[in-house]
């Protein structure tokens, strides 16, 4: 045993040489030991054994100085952060790690991913980054000269009812609740009536604070319609009423602090009176707001109320529409939604052809026609017309075609082009933005898909108590032509 020589050891090591030098003498028992000093007693009896073959010296990591187990092989991780300087710098450590593995090959942990991104700045932890300061914004002066509109998705009714969204405007210069509306989903049309019935009660702000949400906004810089234009941005130009859009949830910290207090008081409030559909919570919506103003909204700087009334010549039913644009054929046509209206023949309708003109869309489904201020008469032919088990039933002598023309219907992408608004203020399902599997589009159908529904209807008859009954192709090519 070397006495002479000097040994760096790590403050946890040097904890340990009383221990085992007294376990080593037999002072302490090594469960004893193991205890202390959080190691296994078999790990304990090591250390005694190399106590006693080398000192001091043996209760040293063996693997100081040795190079890692996992160490990167020499040049893996220049090579490594080469690639995320290059491609990756805004990426974060478990995602770059990722494409890492998928794109180049380099199987790198992302723990080490991180560290490497770290030493070269190209990722800062959240703990050491600047936090983000939001400065409050004064109140306006008025009510009604900025009213917040937000919507919030949550079970309003618990157990007893399903989830539903709550559209909410509070008034910014008294944080006051103007109106409470419930209904299934933020939408074009759920906005629309819930923008009515403020208007209705209280006339035309000055001004509505919403977030970017896609009814508020369009943030798609190629849209065709431009960026910043909606239905409902559109709506509100024509009423006077600016809209403004918020940049953070933090601006429209006066609707979001509003919604947190309803999903608790308003919750419970329902609760106690056994409210369980949208129908009863918009007709309770006015006693619950009379109660929270009164507790929570504060005094405006100014008596002077910014709400305006509606005037007689704005007629709120043709503003809270949906439009868009159709151009008329030769043929006195227009294709909206996957169907073809056809304008009744007139000479206000021939002036129209090879122009513009425009489809209303209200919120109740009922769609106008419009040219120059004008509604057009018009008949319509839906693309997607179907056959029900009615007419197969009652038909006795062309049933058995009408059958096979159901079955190649079955297989065809009965969804809409997607012109249309969501209906989902009327409970409506949301459209699927793919097709079902196994479905194609009217233009898709051949002469395969005729022939399956053809072996189908004959296997089925054959099975059946039904005899077999012979099928002209022709007549039934040109059945299916007419059902599409």
């Amino acid at each position: 045993m070397a006495s002479s020589e000097l040994i760096t050891m790590t403050m946890r090591e040097a904890d340990r040489i009383k221990t085992i030098e007294a376990v080593a003498s037999k002072d302490l028992r090594p469960g004893v030991a193991a205890a202390r000093l959080k190691l296994s007693t078999r790990q304990i009896e090591r250390l005694v054994l190399r106590f006693r073959a080398e000192g001091v010296a043996g209760l040293v990591c063996r693997s100081r100085g040795r190079t890692g187990n996992r160490q990167l092989a020499p040049g893996v991780a220049e090579l490594a952060l080469g690639i995320l300087r290059d491609r990756y710098p805004d990426f974060g450590p478990t995602f770059a790690a990722e494409k890492l593995a998928e794109c180049h090959g380099l199987v790198i942990c992302k723990d080490t991913v991180r560290r490497l991104m770290m030493e070269a700045g190209l990722w800062v932890p959240r703990r050491h980054r600047k936090v983000q300061v939001h400065q409050p914004r004064p109140r306006r002066h008025c009510l009604g000269e900025m009213i917040q509109i937000d919507g919030s998705d949550h079970r309003w009714f618990e157990e007893r009812g399903p989830a539903c969204t709550l559209l909410v405007y509070v008034d910014d210069a008294t944080s006051r609740l103007m109106h409470l509306h419930f209904t299934f989903t933020e939408s074009t049309f759920s906005y629309f009536e819930a923008t009515r019935g403020y208007l209705a009660q209280h006339g035309k702000p000055l001004s509505f604070y919403s977030d970017k949400a896609s009814v508020f906004r369009v943030n798609n810089v190629n849209a065709t319609g431009g960026i910043g234009h909606t239905q409902f941005a559109r709506a509100m130009y024509e009423l006077n009423i600016e809209t403004i859009c918020a940049e953070t949830s933090e601006a429209k910290g006066r609707v979001e602090r509003s919604n947190m207090t309803l999903q608790d008081r308003l919750v419970k409030e329902m609760r106690l009176l056994g409210i369980s559909t949208m129908q009863e919570g918009n007709a309770y919506a006015p006693a619950f707001m009379a109660k929270y103003n009164a507790m929570f909204a504060v005094a405006p700087r100014s008596a002077v109320n910014a709400n305006r009334p509606v005037r007689t010549d704005e007629d709120l039913a043709l503003i809270f529409t949906v439009r868009n644009k159709r151009k008329v054929s030769q043929q006195l046509t227009l294709q909206y939604d996957k169907t073809l209206y056809l304008l009744t023949d007139s000479p206000l309708a021939r002036k129209c052809v090879g122009k513009y003109i425009d489809f209303y869309e209200y919120p109740t489904g009922l769609i106008e026609v419009r040219a120059g201020g004008v509604a057009l008469p018009f008949i319509t032919y839906d693309k997607l017309s179907a056959i029900d088990q009615a007419a197969v039933t009652d038909n006795k002598r062309l049933g058995h075609i009408l059958e096979i023309a159901k079955l190649v219907q079955a297989g065809r992408d009965d969804r809409r082009s997607g012109a249309s608004p969501s209906r989902r203020n009327q409970g409506l399902p949301v459209v699927e933005k793919r097709a079902a599997p196994g479905t194609k589009s009217a233009r898709q159908l051949n002469s395969d898909d005729l022939a399956n529904a053809i072996r189908t209807t004959a296997k089925a008859r054959l099975e059946g108590d039904n005899p077999p009954v012979k099928v002209d192709r022709r007549t039934v090519q040109g059945r299916t032509n007419q059902f599409r």
